[in-house]
């Protein structure tokens, strides 16, 4: 009887750490999906602050955590599905698809930029809130419309990273990003967005370190979500450009992914520092991101000009 028990136990252990073996193995593909993602999650984070501006303090929250929802609801309820049964039945679609993202994500960044420099506005800026009961309504229809996109790239980014697993650590890796990006992305946004009624609430304390702190805050908050839409623009070309060499290097047109790996391996060669070589790539890739996006930019604006 004992040595059954022994045996038994010995079975629970190996299952046991099999499982833990299983989940490491998940989190950490996980992770490195979440990173890939990071361009676009940065992009979500800046966007998102304005589908809540104008309206009243009480209603900041509870109108983020719609959006929230929503997004969680867009990513497990549609594409998540979708994306399974792309990587289970088509899986060379993924390459392409995941390039026309890249391209998305390009243009987006490259028309910020244009936006930028030519003081024009391309019509996607969120209006500010007015009155009206279906406003709020209308404002979270909007924003979780637009997370649908960013939700998309998101997705088959992490999809990417993790093609070549099994059917159910594929499930599980999609799912686990699904949550932890959106309880990211949305906590950030919730702390963002509050950061001045903080701010406020500091700066009427009798401390005079609290007011300091209070009134640094409420001043900082434009100058951070300026720095966050800039982040997320140069976040956007860097991973879309990225995409779109590796895809094209995939696809069998090796040149232009080759030039960028050869100007990181010199600089490595020349000076030893990892952190160097990284930055070359990541400057090569926003480079080309950078000019695909304006291309695009310019055939759009091309477009709109030509008379009908």
């Amino acid at each position: 009887m004992s040595g059954g028990l022994v045996a038994l136990l010995d079975d629970i252990a190996a299952l046991a750490k099999l499982a833990a073996a299983s989940i490491d193995d998940v989190g950490a593909a996980a992770a490195r999906a979440s990173a890939k993602a990071a361009g676009v999650v940065v992009d979500d984070t800046a966007v998102t602050p304005r589908y809540v501006h104008g309206f009243t303090a009480d209603r900041e929250l509870p109108i983020i955590k719609r959006i929230a929802l929503g997004s969680l609801r867009n990513k497990i309820l549609f594409i998540l599905p979708a994306a399974m049964l792309l990587s289970q039945f088509l899986p060379w679609a993924l390459t392409p698809l995941l390039m026309v993202g890249g391209t998305y994500l390009c243009f987006e960044g490259a028309e910020k930029i244009w936006e930028r420099l030519s003081h024009h506005s391309s019509g996607h800026e969120v209006p500010v809130a007015t009155e009206g009961a279906g406003h709020e309504e209308a404002m979270v229809a909007g924003a979780i419309r637009t997370d649908f996109i960013l939700s998309t790239e998101i997705m088959v980014i992490a999809l990417n990273e993790v093609a070549t697993e099994p059917f159910v650590r594929r499930l599980l890796v999609l799912v686990f990003v699904a949550f932890v990006i959106t309880a990211g992305v949305y906590g950030v946004v919730a702390l963002i967005v509050k950061m001045d009624d903080i701010g406020l609430a500091l700066a009427e304390r009798r401390s005079g370190l609290a007011r300091a702190v209070g009134t640094g805050l409420v001043r900082a908050m434009p100058r951070i979500l300026n720095t966050l839409a800039i982040v997320g623009t140069v976040a956007m070309l860097w991973v879309g450009g990225h995409i779109l060499l590796v895809g094209a290097d995939d696809l069998g047109w090796h040149a232009p992914y080759a030039l960028v790996h050869h100007a990181e391996e010199a600089v490595l060669s020349a000076t030893s520092l990892g952190g160097l070589g990284w930055l070359t790539n990541t400057l090569g890739s926003a480079v080309a991101g950078l000019v695909v996006g304006a291309l695009v930019v310019a055939i759009i604006h091309l477009v709109r000009r030509t008379p009908k």
